[in-house]
Order: C-alpha cells, then structure tokens, then sequence
C-alpha cells in the first residue's frame, strides 16, 4: 500500500486456511511484526522503500481489525509471515491483491499459498483480481504468475517501471 490510509476497521473480514497457515484479520499483538513490513528494507526494497514514522504510526491505529486485510500465521506456531491485502474497486474499479511478507519467511512457498487462496476466495465475490509489482521484482512476479495470474500491461508509476497482472474467474 503506497497512501497512509488503510480500510477503516470493520468487523467482516472472514478468516481463511491453507494446509499449513491461517489468513485473520490483524490483532493488536500483530502491530510489532506488521510495523516491521513497513520499515524493513528488504520488505520495502520494491514498494518505494521503508514508509515514514508518521505514516507508520497512522497504520498502526487503523490496521487492527482493518476490512480486507489478511494477517498471514503459520498453524504450526503461530508466527505472523505476512500480510495480504485485498482493496474493492483499487485499480480501475477492479479488486486488488497486494502482500508483503518478512524476509526470514521467503522462498518457503509461503506468499504463494497464502495470494492463492486469497484470490481464489476474492474471485467468488468480484469478475477478476488484479496485482501491481515493480517490473524488476522477479520473485513477485514468478508468484503472481504460479496463482494463475496473467500480466496485461505495463507501464511506470511511482518513478519505477510496473507491470500489471490480472486473474479473472
């Protein structure tokens, strides 16, 4: 997410499962890992870099319980992984898909799973899903691709070269 704002705080975000993870909306005990998303270097390298403290503090007030926003744990400990987000009418009026998980959980297939039943759930509800990642974001884009996700145009904003992916039911 590039703006400070995130969905205000509604009840309503279903809780989903995968083999190995649990997707929930965000609780207050989440704030430290999820602030860690925003900050990291490594997380932020392709989404404009680490976000400010101020717009850091604006989401941490509205993230808990956020409307569509997935908290990303792995059963098997509890540990927060992630997060994926699903923003009705974003891009376009299409639904968008974005997600962004701590380094130390990269390359286990977690992202995948978790996008995966994301828009699988998102597309009962909405024609198609789209998702935004910075052209030289290889490993996002391997991703997108492996959930079924087709790359229909490309193009620069936010200063970088971006390419656009979409799934439709």
């Amino acid at each position: 997410m590039a703006t400070s704002s995130l969905p205000a705080p509604t009840p309503g975000t279903a809780s989903l499962a995968t083999e190995r993870l649990l997707l929930r909306p965000v609780r207050a005990a989440d704030v430290p890992a999820v602030t860690r998303l925003w900050t990291d270097p490594e997380v932020r390298h392709h989404l404009g870099g680490p976000v400010t403290e101020q717009v850091v503090r604006i989401r941490q007030r509205r993230v808990v319980g956020a409307a569509g926003v997935y908290a990303v744990v792995r059963t098997a400990d509890d540990v927060l992984l992630g997060l994926v987000t699903v923003e009705p009418e974003a891009r376009a009026g299409e639904t968008e898909v974005s997600y962004q998980f701590l380094p130390e959980h990269w390359g286990h297939g977690y992202a995948r799973e978790a996008v995966a039943a994301v828009v699988e759930s998102t597309l009962l509800g909405t024609p198609c899903v789209v998702a935004l990642t910075q052209e030289a974001n290889h490993r996002s884009r391997r991703l997108l691709e492996a959930v079924g996700m087709t790359h229909v145009s490309s193009f620069v904003e936010y200063d970088a070269h971006q390419v656009l992916y979409r799934r439709s039911r």
